[in-house]
């Protein structure tokens, strides 16, 4: 299970920190390779935001690039999306996801969190 917290509203150039936490089983938790972030627009497709693997390789779009920091805690159980400098073109609904080792698509997703950011 993957839960997302810490979107909301906030003007063009503020902040924001999203977290994500999985839970589960010990043996399914130790599964969990990659943590990733995708966003969806209003009228628009889910994209790509950030990736974190297991091993500490990071990834992020180029539209969030030295904008955005995707992080991990040292458990790798829960990941963050640190959100500087939001821009209106920045809302939306923010999911968190989850692959297993193995797997090339992801098995797991979040409820969502709404991101509004406003001018």
């Amino acid at each position: 299970q993957l839960v997302e917290s810490g979107g909301g509203l906030v003007q063009a150039g503020g902040s924001l920190r999203l977290t994500c936490a999985a839970s589960g089983t010990p043996q399914s938790i130790s599964r969990v390779s990659t943590l990733s972030w995708y966003r969806q627009a209003p009228g628009k497709e889910r994209e790509f935001v950030a990736a974190h693997t297991r091993g500490g390789a990071t990834s992020h779009a180029d539209s969030v690039k030295g904008r955005f920091n995707i992080s991990r805690d040292k458990y790798k159980t829960t990941v963050y999306l640190q959100m500087n400098s939001l821009q209106p073109e920045d809302t939306g609904v923010y999911y968190c996801a989850a692959r297993t080792l193995g797997k090339t698509d992801y098995d797991y997703w979040g409820q969502g969190t709404q991101v509004t950011v406003s001018t």
